[in-house]
């Protein structure tokens, strides 16, 4: 493959349908970079002693992509030898073990793609316009990302 045919791209996905791993890591792959991180956000059982049926995730679609996008910005920014970033959020109802949210960052070195990876989730959670509402047994909460700039505005 030519290198000037793989020039840096985004990837940016959110959809009720089933997340696939392989698809994600797929598009960060590039034959200049040695390295390609991952971070899969699965949906647990449990939380604070209460069983989980499922999760549920809505978003401000335009927002939630324009928000991405900033994110991917913020990765080229920093960490320059980044070549493709791949981020994939699932909306609707995410079953137990399922995954809810697929980053995949490709660099030629580990150290790199390994940063922008926890810099993307970790900037997802705190800026992206995507809510989650947990289905217990017997009943529901909508939860809040501690990380979110809009939930501490007013405290």
């Amino acid at each position: 493959m030519d290198e000037s045919e793989d020039g840096p791209k985004d990837f940016i996905k959110l959809k009720s349908e089933k997340l696939s791993v392989d698809e994600v890591s797929e598009l960060v792959i590039s034959p200049c970079c040695g390295a390609v991180s991952l971070f899969i956000g699965t949906t647990r059982n449990n939380f604070e002693g209460k069983k989980v049926i499922h999760l549920e995730y809505e978003a401000y679609m335009s927002m939630a992509e324009t928000e991405i996008k900033k994110i991917c910005r913020g990765v080229r920014q920093k960490w320059p030898s980044v070549k493709h970033i791949a981020v994939h959020h699932r909306l609707g109802v995410v079953p137990i073990t399922e995954a809810s949210v697929i980053i995949a960052v490709s660099s030629p070195h580990r150290a790199e793609s390994l940063e922008a990876v926890m810099y993307c989730i970790n900037t997802l959670k705190a800026s992206v316009p995507i809510w989650k509402k947990e289905i217990y047994e017997d009943e529901y909460s909508w939860k809040e990302n501690k990380e979110c700039f809009w939930a501490n505005s007013g405290k």
